[in-house]
């Protein structure tokens, strides 16, 4: 990283509250690790204490923060946390970048790779098309007839299976694989037997998929990730699910297959959804929520199975509390008891 302030602002649409525009900005850290050529930010309040005490050089910040300390470069945002990621945003874009083929990657002859980095023992198949300004990460495969296109960067040991689509300016973190077998079996005279899984993936523009992912290629048909939506790592998509745009999908959530999901949806980590259901548009589902019947109403659901956050939150209380009402429960009784013993006497 290496930008003046002025070319931070212009970034990020800030406004220099104090120092020197022609400073100069050589890495990120955060508040309480940064040095004095850092850029950092104060994206949440309970970090003051931080900021105040920081030998950060250039701090993003809301306007009404305080003045830290003299010799602070201060950039007035409205929103630090997304200003620095803009910033971010404009490092990656300086990543190195050949549109070359390494000596040890192994490109058929009949794929197309014009415009393309190639990085080390990348295999690329027959009739695969790579889109330009893509980057093929070391040991990545991508199978025949492949589509990847403009932009897009595959990082180490990912799998794009054959035929499978994936969109401009698509990222796939490290062993991520898109359009591997989707599980589908049939029990015939006492054995499971594969059924052929011979459809597709595709991935729509913007989609990042993170690390050791894994996207099932559809029975017939496709699965389809929709444009915009991320993808944490160590999630599973079943075969012929419907992802619309712009969802998260967090950690060791388990999606069954052909469950269809809305726009702008969040499913937090360790979430699991039973096959062939459907979970509406800005439907939010909480850590560890267990879906066995359809949600097509908008709203925040928790629980196994799934129900409305406040109602999951008062059953959590309720369960919490069971002994301390069942103890008094016992006393009223006695109590009760004795009066009718005093009653009849």
């Amino acid at each position: 990283m290496d930008f003046t302030v002025s070319e931070i602002i212009a970034l990020c649409g800030g406004r220099l509250r104090v120092g020197d525009p022609d400073f100069r900005v050589n890495g990120f850290a955060a508040l309480d690790d940064a040095g004095p050529e850092d850029l950092s930010f104060l994206g949440n309040e309970k970090y003051i204490n931080d900021y105040l005490s920081s030998a950060a050089g250039v701090v993003l910040v809301v306007p009404q923060a305080p003045i830290a300390r003299e010799g602070m470069v201060l950039i007035d945002v409205e929103n630090p946390s997304l200003a620095f990621s803009q910033i971010c945003e404009a490092v990656q874009s300086k990543r190195p970048f050949a549109a070359e083929v390494h000596p040890t990657a192994y490109v058929d002859p009949t794929a197309e790779v014009a415009g393309v980095m190639v990085r080390a023992n990348a295999v690329i198949e027959a009739g695969a098309r790579i889109g330009r300004g893509t980057e093929i990460g070391p040991g990545v495969v991508i199978e025949r007839d492949a589509v990847v296109g403009e932009d897009c960067i595959l990082f180490a040991n990912s799998v794009v299976r054959e035929r499978c689509l994936l969109g401009d300016r698509v990222l796939l973190q490290p062993g991520a694989v898109i359009g591997s077998e989707g599980f589908g079996y049939e029990f015939v005279d006492g054995r499971h037997r594969s059924i052929p899984q011979v459809g597709i993936v595709v991935l729509e523009d913007e989609v990042e998929v993170g690390a050791n992912s894994t996207i099932d290629r559809a029975r017939f048909g496709k699965t389809t990730i929709g444009k915009g939506s991320k993808i944490d790592n160590l999630v599973q998509i079943g075969h012929n699910v419907v992802v619309g745009e712009h969802c998260l999908i967090v950690a060791h959530t388990g999606i069954a297959g052909s469950c269809t999901i809305g726009n702008n949806v969040t499913i937090a980590a360790q979430c699991g959804l039973a096959g062939h259901l459907e979970v509406g548009d800005n439907v939010v589902l909480a850590a560890r929520t267990g879906v066995s019947k359809s949600i097509t109403k908008p709203g925040i659901y928790w629980g196994v199975p799934a129900v409305p956050i406040h109602e999951e939150k008062k059953s959590v209380v309720f369960t919490r509390n069971g002994p301390a009402f069942r103890k008094e429960l016992k006393l009223l009784r006695k109590e009760v008891n004795e009066l009718k013993e005093s009653r009849d006497s």
